[in-house]
């Protein structure tokens, strides 16, 4: 069996998760919570929330939303769950008007 190639990430998307990790440190020590505190209120290990802090791109994104809102980080701007709501109808509403599937456009070369 061949060994994994290494996931490479574009530089906006480590820059990202490493502003993420370290938003949810500050809120975390603003609330003079430890790492243990923080763990167990999501149900992770203390190893896995410094993985997060970290901006560590191999932890699962819901994990990361989880801390994240549990330490008051938002996410998507000016939050609440009427607007995310609103936001996500407002989404759904695009993606109605769009194509269900994408496929590829074929050049027909019909030059004699």
């Amino acid at each position: 069996m061949a060994s994994p190639q290494k996931r490479t990430y574009l530089r906006p998307t480590r820059d990202a998760a490493e502003l993420m990790g370290k938003l949810i440190r500050l809120a975390r020590r603003e609330r003079k919570m430890t790492e243990e505190d923080l763990a167990g209120r999501a149900g992770i290990s203390r190893r896995t929330l410094q993985k997060i802090e970290r901006g560590d791109l191999k932890c699962e994104v819901g994990l990361v939303f989880e801390v994240a809102n549990l330490v008051g980080v938002k996410l998507f701007g000016d939050e609440d769950s009427a607007n995310l709501s609103r936001h996500i109808g407002r989404v759904d509403d695009k993606l109605a008007l769009l194509p269900k599937r994408v496929r590829r456009v074929v050049k027909v070369d019909d030059e004699f």
